[in-house]
């Protein structure tokens, strides 16, 4: 099987982190980090239009488009290792039409929980870990058992309560860096994924 072939037979998911790894490579070759984060990247303060940059995307549109830029080699290798891993499994699930929904699903709900807690942020946010804690979710939902026969929503909540904690003891690790993690995003990402997997599992088979 030659490369074409190879990308042609993949998974959404999969095309989805090439995709993303090359424009953070393109990116990181060029040097053109100042500019692609101001252009694509989502900062809270242009909502409030108290700030304002001359020849960005429109704001509205920065959710999406910062899932594309990453900080550095490592931001990039582990959202796009996550987003292949858990992204086939879910996509198996809920179809192309479902992981497309979730994904830009997540990357809007992990925005709007970055803007609640950073609403005066000029700062950039930026990376795919909203969007891929989505898939994480509904992955970790769809694939995971639930403990002492306990389903529903204590299942559910025994999840978030997991993954809020992970999360927690992240932000805890990179207290004070310059660079510091979204960690209010990556929680309102999995959660979006936990709410939607079984709906979008729901709409995949009705419509088989």
């Amino acid at each position: 099987m030659d490369l074409r072939t190879a990308i042609e037979e993949s998974t959404f998911s999969t095309k989805l982190a090439l995709i993303t790894a090359l424009a953070w490579a393109i990116v990181a070759v060029f040097n053109l980090q100042y500019w692609a984060y101001g252009f694509g990247g989502f900062i809270p303060l242009r909502f409030s239009g108290e700030l304002e940059i001359p020849g960005a995307l429109p704001a509205i549109l920065t959710p999406l488009s910062a899932t594309f830029l990453h900080a550095d080699f490592m931001h990039v290798g582990f959202n796009m290792l996550l987003l292949w891993f858990c992204g086939k499994g879910v996509e198996r699930a809920i179809g192309i039409r479902g992981i497309v929904v979730l994904y830009i699903f997540g990357a809007y709900v992990s925005a709007g929980g970055h803007y609640l807690f950073n609403a005066d942020e000029a700062g950039p946010m930026i990376g795919a870990s909203g969007a891929v804690s989505a898939i994480v979710g509904a992955y970790a939902l769809l694939y995971s058992r639930p403990r002492n026969g306990r389903g529903g929503w204590v299942h559910v909540a025994q999840l978030a309560g997991a993954w809020i904690l992970i999360q927690l003891l992240i932000g805890l690790s990179s207290w004070g860096s310059p660079m510091p993690i979204a960690i209010v995003a990556h929680i309102f990402g999995f959660v979006a994924g936990l709410a939607l997997a079984r709906p979008l599992l729901l709409w995949n088979y009705r419509d088989a």
